[in-house]
């Protein structure tokens, strides 16, 4: 079995970019978290997956929900990407956003983002794998706010 600090530091030597998930419950509340294990899942369909703790306060959102928006931060959201990763009671007051096609939140001036319907969840260890169609795309210029040996880093070029 690997050391877990030895495992947590050799995934620490892997750059990965921020993103935002973000929806809405079932009030019309929007609610959102960073998470940094997302990716490309499959080109057709288009797919995506993300990884939830399974004690992140969103975890019980996200087990019942329908959908959610991947907002893809940029190089200087360095404050959302902390924001939505704290403890903050309501962590969307004064973040400016637009309801998307679905109804899930998308912050404004990131990099990118997509809206996807869940159509898969598969428990794994201490998370949830969540599987999302992707229905709604937009990508803008800019660079990728990254996280790299836990701390947040910027492509250079």
């Amino acid at each position: 079995m690997t050391d877990p600090d030895l495992f947590r530091a050799v995934l620490g030597r892997f750059a990965s970019g921020i993103t935002v998930i973000t929806m809405c419950d079932a009030d019309g509340t929007p609610h959102g978290m960073t998470v940094s294990a997302f990716s490309s899942l499959s080109l057709e369909p288009p797919l995506v997956l993300v990884c939830i703790a399974n004690d992140a306060t969103m975890a019980p959102l996200v087990a019942n929900g329908s959908s959610f928006a991947v907002n893809v931060l940029s190089a200087g959201q360095e404050a959302m990407s902390r924001r939505f990763a704290g403890r903050v009671d309501d962590r969307f007051a004064g973040v400016g956003f637009q309801h998307g096609k679905l109804g899930n939140p998308i912050l404004d001036e990131v990099l990118a983002s997509l809206e996807c319907r869940i159509v898969a969840r598969h428990p794994s260890g201490d998370h949830t794998i969540v599987v999302g169609a992707v229905e709604q795309a937009a990508a803008h210029e800019g660079k990728p706010l990254l996280y790299y040996r836990g701390g947040y880093a910027v492509l250079e070029r």
